[in-house]
């Protein structure tokens, strides 16, 4: 630790120079390395270099602000006459610079410009033109206040910023308040008295302000060229922190007891304001497993200020009930705006960010419950507005974060206009919402993706967009689209991989698809959505599976410049292949049934033609027992036997091959008498005849009706051999090919 009354001796140095090394003395900023006459380092020169000593600069700034804070709370403990000593302001020295350590005053009467002037020295020096140069580091100690306000002219307060050494107002506990008015705004600025002019070299490190939990107020201010490198030291950073303050030691017991009757009475209604002194900061689990007391998370407003060039506009981390309303912040060098870790209950409200290099406003992840209203983020390097609710972890981690996202953040009439990449991103998160707000420009207007749950985005007009008016992928579940405008863009509204109910939605301009789905999209719905327009489909959900409804969109605005290849595509889906092969297989298996190549030869023929009809098929009879049986007959023998009537007719015997005693019996193969048989020889009361021809008396033969009766059958010779049910004998057959 350097003693603060230790002095470099000044090198053999003329001219400005001299100057410059007198007023970097005198401000206690420049190490003997960085005076004049010895090489400065070269910003910019090596971007790693240059990122490696900006880093090593926020470390230095980190240990500084901890030892001194140590070394005050050390003393403070002491008691006695040593310790009032101390509680009066003070300069502590380090290797890092000199610091004006501002303790809590007994009667809690804030320090002012004039007690810096005090206490500061020539630390502190009022210059020609009525401003103020600061350069030192100063302190303002938890429970103490200080306050830089405007009087009846504006307060112009300069911040030394030299190579490797530069100025800082840190808070710890207490109270910072940057107080103008709108005819005297109070200004501030980073200042290198080597050039006359501010400090736009961010490589060496740069002047900022922070307040590191108390509370923090600035109104009508105009701060410029600010911060470097990290978001606690890019220029105005309001951060919370782990380590317990002893706030409430600074709270009379009258004080205590109103504290503690709000604290009852809020918890009585049900209700959170963040809590006062001392309080714990409880909710329900799922948020973090991060343990923040109340005094410690860091609050307060920032009203009708202008922030131009610093590295991050406004930074916020741990903080509650934030208030950042009527501003503008102008090319950041980062992002303009970023509400960090657990800050939570803000409202920014009609705030502009324009010409930042990097997003415009940004809620990072861990943050819950932040409105933002009548805000613009113009001609930003990247995103307009960046809503991130993903969860700090996702699996175990050294520090136990839970794996609960984050949300309830919204976004509601704002404009984001001619930004570099996309108008809106959400990232992850549950209920995060984008509601009455105009995208133009950008290579898309509202961007959701990495799974983000029941995100609600309605009332939106979005023009120019490049690719895609409103784009969800990866993930997305349960998204409502309701009432949104998109003008111009290539693709209206574009799914990929998510589900959401899209209603009422309008579509003009696209030229490629008014709404396209593609891959896992089951339980989406589209409805009552207009689409106008010319390319290859409306909406478009061929690429995608699962079930998707559409009804009653109006398409009668598209022009449909699809080929006639892509008409086919349309209808090459998986299941449809199959039915059709299916269809082809069975519609195949008929045709070659009707016209198998045996049956060529038959085209242009009646199936039936070659047919006979009924009656003039010939009948035939299988052998048959006979209802009676007949005795068994006797051998034959020649005349007559004995006891036989005269005239009676002889049997003939087995072996003769008459029939064995069945009259009616026809021999196997043969025709029986029929209304088609033939009849034998002599007519049809011919009496057959047995071996040894003895007359047979002639058996009248049954003959089954039948309607052809009526003109009488006409016979047909009986052939060799059995015929063919269906007898093709007399009709001509049609010639066979390929037989």
């Amino acid at each position: 630790m350097t003693h603060p009354n230790l002095r470099p001796r000044l090198p053999s140095v003329s001219g400005r120079g001299l100057a410059a090394a007198a007023v970097a003395l005198g401000l206690g900023l420049v190490p003997l390395g960085l005076l004049p006459g010895t090489p400065a380092p070269r910003a910019h020169a090596d971007p790693v270099a240059d990122a490696n000593r900006q880093a090593a600069l926020v470390d230095q700034e980190d240990q500084r602000i901890m030892q001194t804070r140590s070394v005050l709370s050390a003393i403070l403990m002491i008691g006695g006459q040593a310790t009032a000593q101390w509680k009066r302001p003070q300069i502590f020295g380090s290797a890092q610079g000199k610091t004006l350590v501002l303790p809590a005053t007994p009667t809690g009467r804030p320090y002012t410009v004039a007690d810096l002037a005090k206490y500061g020295g020539q630390y502190f020096r009022r210059q020609g033109d009525g401003s103020f140069l600061l350069g030192i580091h100063v302190f303002v100690a938890d429970g103490a206040k200080l306050l830089l306000a405007s009087g009846t002219s504006p307060l112009v307060l300069r911040m030394g910023s030299l190579p490797g050494a530069f100025s800082s107002i840190v808070s710890f506990g207490g109270t910072i308040q940057i107080k103008g008015t709108q005819r005297a705004p109070v200004q501030i600025t980073s200042w290198n008295p080597r050039v006359n002019a501010p400090d736009r070299q961010v490589a060496d490190g740069r002047a900022y302000i922070r307040a590191v939990g108390g509370e923090f107020r600035m109104d009508h201010t105009k701060v410029s060229d600010l911060g470097f490198w990290s978001g606690r030291t890019g220029g105005i950073a309001l951060t919370g922190t782990d380590r317990p303050s002893s706030a409430t030691k600074h709270l009379n017991k009258q004080q205590r007891h109103e504290a503690k009757k709000k604290r009852q009475q809020q918890q009585q209604n049900g209700g959170s304001t963040g809590g006062g002194p001392g309080d714990i900061e409880t909710e329900t689990p799922g948020g973090t497993a991060t343990h923040v007391p109340a005094a410690d998370l860091v609050t307060g407003s920032i009203t009708n200020s202008t922030v131009t060039g610093d590295a991050f506009g406004l930074f916020v981390s741990g903080s509650n009930q934030t208030q950042i309303t009527s501003n503008e912040i102008q090319n950041s060098l980062v992002n303009g705006l970023v509400m960090h870790r657990f800050a939570k209950n803000a409202n920014i409200a009609n705030t502009t960010v324009r010409g930042s290099r990097g997003d415009g406003f940004v809620l990072s992840r861990a943050t819950e419950k932040i409105r933002v209203t009548n805000c613009t983020a113009e001609k930003n390097g990247h995103d307009g507005f960046t809503l991130n609710g993903k969860a700090l972890a996702d699996g175990p981690s050294a520090s136990g974060e839970s794996l609960e996202s984050f949300g309830d953040s919204s976004i509601n009439n704002s404009l984001a206009k001619d930004n570099g990449h996309y108008g809106i991103e959400l990232l992850g998160g549950d209920k995060l919402s984008v509601q009455n707000s105009k995208v133009v420009g950008g290579d898309m207007g509202i961007v959701v993706r990495d799974a983000a749950t029941n995100v609600q985005i309605s009332g939106n007009q979005l023009t120019g967009q490049v690719r895609q008016g409103i784009s969800l992928r990866d993930g997305v579940r349960d998204a409502n689209l309701a009432g949104n405008t998109v003008d111009g863009a290539r693709t209206g509204i574009y799914l990929r991989s998510s589900s959401a109910t899209l209603l009422g939605n309008t579509i003009k301009g696209a030229k490629a698809h008014g709404i396209s789905v593609i891959g896992s999209a089951g339980g989406s719905q589209i409805r009552d959505n207009t689409l106008s327009g010319s390319g290859t489909s409306a909406v478009s959900t061929s690429r995608s599976h699962g079930k998707v409804v559409k009804e009653d969109n109006n398409d009668d605005g598209w022009h449909d410049t699809a080929s006639l290849w892509m008409k086919v595509q349309r209808y090459l889906t998986p299941l449809n292949v199959i039915w059709t092969c299916v269809f082809a297989v069975v519609i195949f298996s008929m045709v070659r049934a009707r016209n198998d190549r045996q049956r060529i030869g038959r085209l242009g023929l009646h199936p039936y033609t070659l047919q006979q009809p009924l009656e003039k098929r010939q009948v035939w009879s299988l052998p048959r027992r006979s209802a009676h049986p007949q005795p068994r007959p006797m051998p034959a023998r020649p005349g007559p036997m004995p006891g036989a009537m005269p005239g009676a007719p002889a049997m003939a015997g087995a072996g003769a091959g008459g029939l064995g005693g069945n009259p009616l019996a026809a021999a196997p193969g043969q025709p029986v008498a029929g209304r088609h048989a033939v009849p034998p020889p002599g007519g049809p009361s011919a009496s057959p005849t047995v071996p040894g021809n003895v007359p047979r008396p002639a058996v009248p033969q049954p003959v089954a009706p039948h309607a052809s009766q009526t003109t009488g059958p006409r016979p047909v010779p009986p052939p060799a051999t059995p015929p063919h049910p269906t007898p093709r004998g007399g009709v001509p057959q049609p010639q066979r090919r390929g037989v």
